[in-house]
């Protein structure tokens, strides 16, 4: 992969605030007009986080930034202008010097420039090496609404070897992360990412199957300004390594993005992707069909066990698959359940529900999947995906190894997926798709015409209830199969807005 500037991706996230309009009480003392209803417009500024993308010399990453078309911006104050922009930051790497959560030398980063882009045109750019630092990012105007960022990474050989796919987040205060672990075939690391102006400190909890982990160095973790922290989870615990832990990031200061960097020594490696906030039911959409091992990680965070009815939605229906119908999960422990020939050689997607639907607990969830045997192996991780709310992307898809997963675990839905023009030509295309209740609609003939270089897939419900949506790319490597699968996440591309009047009675 040549190796080129980077000139992406940049971010701080933040919603522009809108004034809304105010009425005054009349003279003759007639009440004020009541105030309308809620609108919604388009965000003005939006960022985003992404984490350094390998340690490997071996590691090439392209970097897709994207802007759906389709949603202005929102009006800004009147008199001023401001040229829209989607701009990439580095990030300095403050990597804890000793384990203790205190951070090490600051290295000189490089510098990323700005690239300016129209909404509807994917841009790419590439670096290659284990020193490519985090970005920070931050697009404004007619960029800002749906500001999609996708970093993909091939490592080839070594032991972090796979396909590493990330959709970059907003900063926020609050992750959960199932399915990763502290055993010594794996290396996890926890980034945890700032683009503030001030400093974030981070605290860490670790649970297993027995429980919250005994851990040292967790709390009070800084994260300085527009930096980033990677944190190794083995070193966080004198407890005996666990295969399966969940990992729960808050902050006690400031916001940070967090993702987490899964390596075995034989399976391959990915991106671990938040999941879905709490819920008392889950969909995990997307499982490949050829997956030869698929593992399922739960996590209750609530003071009561869970309960949970597992099944799996196919292209004809939902079935329970065989010897995994449920899973007990008990209250602030993490379980599993291994679930072998899980989609016999049909593409799936699994659905967690209550099994008493006067109890309803709240859980988090995530899969550890893996395609191929032997040494030719290779593993990805599906964390529990929210609804598409109004519109969601996944910025980077290509010619070939591109397949779309849509999951309506309730009633019938009907939803919109275009795929753009490619970042270096193509025609864009759209199409509508029915997707019935309790089955998984699978697409693979995305590919706009004429296409030439990568595209942006985008899927926006159109009526019937709720579908969840993901994306597998499946790049193979002298055979081995290497696949990432990126969930679909709302693009919270516009925010609801109440109407305010003026009461001149809160004066009396």
């Amino acid at each position: 992969m040549k190796r080129t500037t980077l000139s992406l991706i940049a971010g701080a996230t933040a919603l522009a605030a809108v004034t809304g309009f105010a009425a005054l009480t009349a003279p003759d003392g007639t009440a004020a007009p009541a105030a309308k209803a809620t609108t919604r417009l388009p965000v003005e500024r939006v960022g985003l986080v992404c984490p350094a993308p390998s340690t490997s010399e071996v590691a090439e990453t392209l970097y897709t930034s994207y802007t759906p078309t389709g949603t202005g911006a929102a009006k800004g104050t009147p008199g001023k202008t401001e040229q829209p922009t989607a701009l990439l930051r580095t990030a300095t790497n403050a990597t804890p010097a000793d384990g203790t959560g205190k951070t090490g030398k600051k290295p000189k980063a490089p510098k990323a420039p700005a690239t300016v882009t129209t909404p509807g045109k994917p841009v790419t750019a590439e670096a290659e090496g284990g020193s490519v630092p985090a970005l920070t990012g931050t697009a404004t105007g007619t960029l800002a609404p749906g500001w999609t960022v996708q970093q993909t990474t091939v490592v080839p050989a070594g032991g972090a070897r796979g396909l590493l796919g990330l959709g970059c987040g907003a900063p926020d205060t609050d992750f959960w992360f199932p399915a990763a672990s502290t055993a010594k075939e794996r290396q996890d690391y926890v980034h945890l990412t700032n683009p503030d102006d001030t400093a974030a400190v981070a605290d860490i909890e670790l649970y297993g199957p027995e429980g919250l982990l005994k851990s040292q160095f967790t709390e009070g973790i800084p994260v300085p300004a527009h930096s980033t922290v990677p944190v190794l989870l083995s070193t966080l615990t004198s407890e005996p390594a666990r295969r399966d832990v969940t990992v729960h990031v808050t902050t006690r200061s400031g916001r940070v993005g967090a993702a987490v960097a899964a390596a075995d020594d034989k399976l391959g490696s990915d991106w671990i992707a938040p999941a879905a906030d709490p819920a008392s039911t889950a969909v995990l959409p997307g499982i490949p069909a050829d997956a030869t091992s698929v593992r399922l990680v739960a996590f209750a965070p609530g003071d009561d066990d869970a309960d949970l009815k597992v099944q799996l939605a196919t292209a004809t229906g939902t079935i329970v698959p065989a010897g995994g119908g449920s899973l007990h999960v008990k209250s602030g422990m993490t379980a599993f359940a291994d679930l072998p020939d899980l989609t016999r050689g049909a593409v799936g997607s699994l659905l967690l529900t209550s099994s008493d639907p006067k109890k309803a607990t709240p859980v988090v969830a995530a899969l550890q999947v893996v395609r191929g045997k032997g040494e030719n192996t290779e593993i990805a991780f599906i964390p529990a995906a929210p609804a598409v709310a109004a519109r969601a992307t996944v910025a980077d898809n290509r010619a070939k190894g591109t397949t779309l997963s849509l999951t309506a675990p309730g009633t019938d839905a009907r939803v919109k997926v275009t795929a753009s023009a490619g970042s270096e030509g193509g025609t864009p295309m759209s199409r509508t798709v029915t997707v019935k209740g309790g089955t998984t609609t699978v697409l693979a003939d995305l590919a706009p015409e004429g296409l030439k270089g990568s595209y942006a897939l985008t899927v926006e419900p159109v009526s019937g209830g709720k579908v969840h949506a993901a994306r597998t790319l499946a790049l193979p490597e002298d055979g081995i199969p290497m696949f990432t699968v990126q969930t679909f996440v709302d693009d919270r591309g516009t925010v609801e807005l109440p109407t305010a009047h003026q009461d001149l009675g809160v004066l009396d």
